[in-house]
Formats: C-alpha cells, structure tokens, sequence
C-alpha cells in the first residue's frame, strides 16, 4: 500500500524528501545511536511525527506506543507503519498507566512544549523504576544562537545543557548520559565547502524561496546518519543535546 507523505510544514521532519535529507538524516542519527535502550522494552514513543523514528525502534523493542498530538500525523503513521500502535494523545496528560513502560522515547520533541515540565512529571509516572526516558532537542546555543526566542516558530523553549540536566533532575530522574551531536568530518569539509556552515547555506535557500543550487542540493542528498557523531566533549558547541535519564 502507498501512503501519501505529510506535509513539509517545517514543524517535524520527513523522510524521502531530496532537501530535507540533513534534517532526518540527523534525526536519525540519535535513533540509530540511543535504539540500544530499548531492545526487548515496552517504549512510548511521546511525540512520533511521522513515525520513522517509532518504526526504526520497533525492530528492537517488545512493543511501541508512538503517540502524538496531532490527528492528521497519527493517522499517517498509523497508515505507514501497521506495526506501531498509534495513540493521539496529549503530551501534557499520557494516556498511559503509571508503571507502564520501560522507556519513554522524546527525540526533537520537548522544544515543541509550553509545558515541558509537565511532560517530565509525565514521563517518570509512567515509567517503570529503573526505566530510562531517552530526550534530543536541539542546543539553544548554536540553534538559535543570539536571539532572545527561538529561531524555528514552532518552538517554544530551547534549551542549553545546562537548563535540560536541571529539568530532568527536577522531575526526579537522574541523568546517565548528557551529551552533544555534532558533524563528523565529511559534514566539517561540507561546512568549508559552503561558505563554513551547510546549514546557514540551507536555511538561506528556504528563507530567500530561491531555487536549490545544484552542487548543495546534490550535497544535501548525500548526507549520512553516520556523517553526524555524538560526544560529551564540549556540549555548548553541540548541534543538538543527547540525553539518558533513569527513573530511581
């Protein structure tokens, strides 16, 4: 069967799309590196956008609940990805029991909250002790460096690492794993190649509405998950926060 792809909006992220390819590509990267917490786990996936993510953990996991707020992406990946199962569903109020899951899985989704301590609150009820809540979000230094409100319209708060390890304490966790993605070297030659910032060459392409450079879209296409690498070195200069939190 074939789905219709969602929409482009610039609110999540979608796989096969030429000029989105860095986006999911980095997206991916952090699924591909974190899947490693959810092998034989129950997993709620709180914020599953168009499912790619929830698909690629259901290949390790005992069972994922991908959930999202939105009706029409739900029923996407619920059409897309028959082995889910898709629950709308508010992130503020999990419709899931306390105890329930071993991890809860929020990759570039917390930004998108006005109330991201709520979630939190969320998150380690329904957590099973010991469970672990898996979180990436972008830096809020190097995403929307200079500015006193985010750069993406559909964010509401970013963060720094500083301000994520605080939140997930807050809400009773204790932080495992707080480290940074960033580009590996074919994405630091990309960066040289196109003025010293691939993602500044897109974004001026997206805001301006010019047509795609041949040479960066070509660049774009071929980006890897594997061109990204995460590390606990230096987070202020990450691209993104990588975060394990375990529930006592």
């Amino acid at each position: 069967m074939t789905v219709e792809p969602l929409p482009l909006t610039g609110e999540r992220t979608v796989p096969g799309i030429p000029a989105e390819n860095y986006w999911f590509r980095r997206h991916e990267a952090a699924y591909l590196d974190l899947v490693r917490h959810c092998t034989g786990a129950v997993v709620l996936e709180a914020g599953c956008g168009e499912g790619y993510g929830a698909a690629l953990i259901a290949r390790h996991a005992a069972r994922v609940v991908a959930l999202d707020y939105d009706l029409q992406t739900a029923a996407h990946a619920a059409r897309a990805y028959p082995e889910l199962a898709v629950v709308r569903g508010n992130l503020a109020a999990l419709p899931l029991a306390a105890e329930s899951v071993d991890v809860v899985a929020n990759l570039q989704v917390i930004e998108h909250l006005w109330d991201q301590e709520g979630f939190l609150a969320e998150c380690t009820r329904v957590l099973r002790p010991g469970g672990r809540l898996i979180v990436t979000t972008p830096n809020r230094i190097t995403f929307s460096a200079g500015r006193d409100t985010p750069l993406n319209p559909f964010h509401t708060r970013e963060l720094a690492a500083g301000e994520l390890a605080d939140l997930l304490t807050g809400a009773g966790l204790v932080v495992e794993l707080l480290a940074g993605l960033r580009h590996g070297p074919a994405l630091r030659a990309l960066d040289a190649r196109f003025g010293g910032s691939i993602i500044d060459a897109q974004v001026a392409v997206v805001v301006d509405d010019n047509p795609w450079p041949a040479d960066l879209l070509a660049a774009v296409e071929g980006v890897r998950s594997a061109d990204f690498e995460i590390t606990t070195d230096d987070l202020d200069a990450s691209l993104d926060l990588v975060a394990v939190a375990v529930r006592p």
